[in-house]
């Protein structure tokens, strides 16, 4: 009798731990109890928490949904791509050169002497703004000449015609548009000659008279000395327009027969790529290099471009290739290393889908990997990634 109560205690205490181990597993026995009741909860795989019951995802958010305000703030576009045609990508060594056509030289048109400068090397300067001084005895003769011919003209004028003759009233004319367009050829500007002639005096023909910019550019070289007397036609400046500067790329025939005015193209200036198009190619060939340059036309206005810096040139080539195009701003690299699109599943919502890139020309990227018709992020795309990467949105939390 003894005996079958002590085994009737242990039947009910046995059965009494399991009833307590079967309830544990649904809390809190070393977390597990709440891996389950996360996986129905909130979606994520069974034993996403460590032992220690620490939370941790083993997975990130796949995908982005965003509102339109975010998407508004952050810049975000979106394009539906299609099948299109890209050239083959032209690669050449290139060197960056003053863009000719927004160049000018600065040069006196008689023998003179350099009296003073007004701007310094590296100034920007705006189109009329006066450079230097320059003092001439050619130029004080010629004004000398105007001064005195504007006097007759104004005698002859005030007498009239009935005291004056033909004659000398015709001539009056004539010597004084005479010295008026000599003093212009000289260097003499419409206001330098306006002032000089509101003096009405002689003595103020000194001679002196001051060189302009013909446009807004910077100063990009001053050769010569206060001082100094200067020949006609020795350049004492340069002027240049830097913010649209040239790029020469050097190709061979077969290469340059292959490129088209008006092609895009890139420019690689250290670790930055810059766009541009091909404004020009040369017909004749460099003798050492037997080379033909191709003049890449690209923006500069951050400065940061300087005649003389040696870049990588690519240009896009009359042979097309067919595929999905797409910006260059659209592509973007994983963390795996592989290139990847954000694609729209649905309005508003992002997901990444890796592509192939079968070449870059210009701020363009012909890929494989999508269908033409898909909606991706043409603009902002680092944004979408870099949110994917935090794991989720507010508004699409998991």
């Amino acid at each position: 009798m003894k005996n079958a109560w002590i085994l009737l205690a242990a039947l009910s205490l046995t059965s009494t731990g399991l009833v307590f181990a079967e309830e544990g597993h649904d809390h809190n026995e070393e977390g597990h109890g709440q891996e389950e009741k996360g996986h129905d909860d909130g979606g994520h795989e069974k034993g996403g928490h460590d032992e220690g019951g620490h939370g941790g995802h083993d997975e990130k958010t796949s995908d982005a949904e965003l509102s339109e305000t975010q998407r508004r703030m952050a810049g975000i576009e979106t394009l539906v791509v299609t099948r299109q045609s890209l050239g083959e990508a032209i690669r050449a060594p290139g060197e960056v050169m003053l863009n000719a056509y927004r160049s000018t030289r600065v040069t006196p048109r008689i023998p003179a002497q350099v009296m003073k400068r007004h701007v310094f090397l590296g100034d920007r300067v705006k189109k009329g703004q006066a450079l230097v001084t320059l003092s001439s005895v050619e130029m004080a003769e010629a004004q000398g000449a105007l001064l005195e011919t504007e006097v007759e003209l104004r005698r002859v004028k005030k007498l009239g015609r009935k005291v004056v003759s033909e004659r000398r009233y015709v001539a009056a004319q004539i010597a004084y548009q005479q010295a008026y367009a000599k003093v212009r050829a000289y260097g003499m500007t419409q206001k330098q000659i306006d002032a000089l002639l509101k003096t009405g005096d002689a003595a103020r023909a000194t001679g002196e008279f001051r060189l302009l910019s013909f446009q807004d550019g910077t100063v990009i070289s001053d050769d010569f000395v206060v001082g100094e007397l200067v020949e006609p036609g020795h350049v004492l400046m340069q002027i240049s327009d830097e913010s649209l500067l040239w790029v020469a790329a050097r190709l061979t025939p077969e290469e340059s027969a292959r490129v088209q005015l008006g092609a895009s193209a890139r420019v690689q200036v250290g670790q930055r790529w810059l766009n541009g198009t091909v404004a020009q190619a040369r017909h004749t060939l460099d003798e050492a290099t037997r080379t033909l340059a191709v003049h890449v036309e690209v923006a500069n206005p951050d400065d940061s471009l300087h005649p003389g810096q040696f870049v990588s040139v690519i240009i896009e080539g009359k042979r097309k290739q067919e595929g999905i195009v797409v910006p260059l701003a659209a592509v973007m690299r994983a963390v795996d290393g592989d290139w990847q699109v954000f694609v729209e599943s649905v309005p508003g919502r992002f997901e990444p889908k890796e592509v192939e890139v079968l070449q870059t020309v210009g701020d363009r990227m012909l890929i494989e990997g999508i269908p033409a018709g898909t909606t991706i992020v043409s603009k902002g795309a680092f944004f979408v990634q870099s949110e994917i990467a935090k794991g989720g949105f507010e508004v699409h939390n998991h």
